[in-house]
């Protein structure tokens, strides 16, 4: 059996490498995503934008991870090549009974984003 850990950290990883596949590969068929621009019930709908946002990360600080048996919280600085800068962010994972990523929470400060609002969604 694959630990939150590790579902959660492999999706964190391939998420920010642009690899939707691999990404895709660790949520499950019941999925909601939810942020201050998207919300989604498409495993691939909510990463439609990832190589966007990628092209623009200069660097990811991970801050705290906070693991529980279908449940995780990861927090981390994302560090960007927009006039945003560095977000703090906060994401909230819970996981189904088949061990794969259901419910994906995304929490930060939208205000920055505003003017970029139309390159996000």
């Amino acid at each position: 059996m694959t630990s939150t850990r590790e579902v959660v950290r492999a999706y964190h990883e391939a998420r920010f490498r642009g690899d939707v596949p691999a990404a895709v590969a660790l949520i499950g068929a019941e999925f909601s995503f939810r942020s201050p621009f998207v919300s989604s019930a498409d495993p691939t709908g909510h990463l439609a934008g990832i190589e966007s946002l990628v092209s623009v990360v200069t660097g990811i600080d991970l801050i705290s991870e906070l693991y529980g048996e279908s449940e995780a919280t990861l927090v981390y600085d994302l560090h960007t090549a927009t006039p945003a800068g560095t977000q703090r962010t906060a994401e909230h994972f819970k996981l189904g009974p088949d061990g794969r990523i259901s419910a994906i929470m995304l929490i930060f400060d939208a205000a920055p984003w505003q003017p970029m609002a139309s390159l996000i969604t």
